[in-house]
């Protein structure tokens, strides 16, 4: 799987270089679930458009590095993309299609209306389309793209500290586009704020997703802001007694409280990570630990064993590394889940029309 980085090689240090092991050793799992590794995910590779748009994947840095420095709150929509994207009949750029007058699209289900830089993906697209015609696909451009957020957002990979072309992980590719978009599925297989851990579980599950990769997938919500909405259940009517929901710190709660003051309120933006909405690390779990972080599917992680030693192991680690290269092993088996290649799907000619 990283035989192409043989002829690149990078300056890694050793929790990448351990990361790339298992990898390598994982990469040929298959066969789980309707919507999880199936026999085409044996097909992707990093590299995949080595030769037929050499330049593909330094398109998509250049737009996304242009978004971000214009925008540093572009990163984390480009990454909540790629999720979204996955969870719904998997890793094939349904996310991106439009409605029809015949169809609700998975972008108007109610869990996609906050969902955002789909006109960054637009940009990379036609760039890519004027460079490349019918070659790099919408669900490509997705996973590419979350990585060069996620990256430009994590300060020991933009210093050099990490590796040497800037990147925290490698990307597979090699995905082709679905054709079928529906926002009744969305709204079934998409993660919720107020999700248990046990149903977090479950989900994640269906997509022969680990119980760890959930405790370090989770760790996405390190950049990016919500919305009162997402939280109102947690400050009011927890309960039939209107309290608010216990597994939050009751000082935490209060301000919250303070901010959000009308349920529906859409407009006032919350940091999930107060004060460091645009650095990716490991502050994420130093505030589940202290139950101060903003949904209750991020408490949840602290409500199962495995989930709730990885949450202490990345808040006391000394340096980020092991998260970080957790996290680059995650997104890969994220990004495995449900793919279409070889002849399957289409490669899209506009991401938010089907061809």
């Amino acid at each position: 799987m990283y035989t192409a980085m043989a002829a690149r090689p990078l300056l890694l240090p050793p929790p990448v270089l351990l990361l790339l092991v298992v990898l390598a050793a994982s990469s040929a799992a298959h066969g789980y679930g309707a919507y999880g590794y199936g026999d085409a995910a044996a097909e992707l590779r990093v590299g995949f458009y080595k030769d037929s748009c050499p330049d593909a994947e330094a398109v998509v840095r250049r737009i996304v590095a242009k978004a971000v420095q214009e925008d540093p709150t572009a990163n984390a929509p480009l990454l909540r993309l790629h999720f979204h994207d996955c969870f719904v009949r998997g890793c094939d750029g349904s996310v991106l299609v439009n409605s029809t007058r015949g169809n609700t699209a998975e972008k108007d289900a109610k869990p996609n209306h906050t969902l955002d830089a789909f006109d960054v993906i637009d940009d990379i697209k036609e760039a890519l389309e004027k460079r490349c015609p019918g070659t790099v696909s919408c669900a490509d451009i997705l996973a590419i793209a979350a990585r060069d957020a996620v990256s430009l957002a994590t300060k020991v990979v933009t210093k050099g500290g990490w590796s040497r072309d800037g990147n925290l992980y490698q990307v597979e590719t090699g995905r082709r586009d679905g054709r079928v978009s529906r926002a009744k599925e969305a709204v079934k297989n998409l993660p919720d704020s107020m999700d248990g851990i046990r149903k977090l579980i479950r989900r994640f599950a269906s997509k022969n997703l680990s119980v760890k990769d959930l405790a370090v997938l989770s760790g996405a919500h390190a950049i990016g802001k919500s919305h009162c909405p997402s939280i109102a259940k947690r400050l009011r009517n927890f309960t039939a007694h209107r309290d608010s929901d216990p597994t939050l710190d009751g000082a935490y709660a209060a301000e919250l409280r303070r901010q959000c003051r009308r349920r529906r309120d859409n407009t006032t933006e919350l940091e999930m990570v107060p004060g460091s909405s645009t650095a990716f690390g490991t502050a994420y779990y130093g505030l589940v630990a202290e139950r101060r972080a903003l949904f209750h599917s991020d408490e949840a992680l602290l409500r199962n064993g495995e989930t709730r030693a990885l949450v202490y192991r990345y808040r006391d680690a000394p340096s980020e590394a092991a998260f970080l290269a957790d996290f680059g092993a995650s997104m890969l088996n994220m990004g495995r889940v449900g793919v279409l290649t070889g002849a399957q799907g289409e490669i899209r000619k506009r991401c938010a029309f089907v061809n």
